[in-house]
């Protein structure tokens, strides 16, 4: 993807997800999806997500901090909102769409993310679905590209908690979104080379069963036996 000259590459808002970080996985360092991104594209990168954020805070926060006119702009936000108790569909969508008009405004291109279906430990159930549904009426109104991520899951891709992608799943989330724009060069999977040898893969394995346990612990503390079943 050929980047313009008077653009800044790509810009990514939302939360710690975007933000990245944490451990390395298969040899892959731990980077934004979005970062991975702008690699593959070979385009310059922006981060401005911020962990912890709801939509109101990109709007709050985040969007004042846009600078100039970027490539692609990239909106992954509502795991926090949808995981909160005050979730309220409406100023999600009010501040939602006020983050895709500002994005619209600067970037040639533009992706939406929708969130994974089975958010959470304990889940955070139907208000995902009713979440994803605005994110996709909302990016159609705009002609925005949704990047669907509904059925991102399992050991594969997140942490235990089931709401952070590890190294490799961040890769796979940067997959979809190079996909969806129709890049043509490298997936950001390609230029990571994460090690699928069997050894790699067991002490990941080992590695991911560990955390797994500490997760337990976690849920059994703070809500019981009952945060196990839900």
């Amino acid at each position: 993807m050929a980047g313009d000259p008077c653009r800044l590459g790509v810009v990514a808002l939302g939360d710690s997800i975007t933000n990245g970080g944490g451990n390395m996985a298969l040899g892959v360092y731990p980077r934004s999806w979005a970062h991975w991104l702008a690699l593959a594209l070979a385009l310059p990168y922006t981060g401005l997500a911020t962990d912890g954020a709801t939509a109101a805070d990109v709007v709050a926060h985040q969007l004042p901090r846009l600078a100039g006119a970027y490539d692609v702009g990239g909106l992954y936000v509502g795991v926090n909102d949808v995981r909160s108790v005050d979730w309220d569909a409406e100023p999600f969508a009010r501040d939602y769409a006020a983050a895709l008009a500002a994005l619209a405004e600067r970037c040639a291109r533009v992706i939406a993310l929708t969130v994974p279906l089975d958010l959470g430990r304990p889940r955070a159930g139907a208000k995902v679905v009713e979440a994803n549904g605005l994110i996709r009426r909302l990016a159609a109104e705009r002609s925005v590209t949704v990047v669907a991520l509904d059925d991102l899951r399992g050991w594969r891709a997140l942490l235990p908690d089931a709401v952070h992608p590890h190294a490799v799943g961040q890769l796979a989330i940067a997959d979809r979104a190079a996909r969806a724009l129709g890049a043509t060069g490298l997936l950001p999977s390609v230029l990571a080379e994460p090690d699928e040898g069997p050894r790699a893969q067991a002490r990941w394995a080992r590695a991911w069963a560990r955390m797994w346990i500490r997760d337990v612990a976690r849920r059994l503390k703070e809500g019981g036996a009952a945060a196990l079943r839900s």
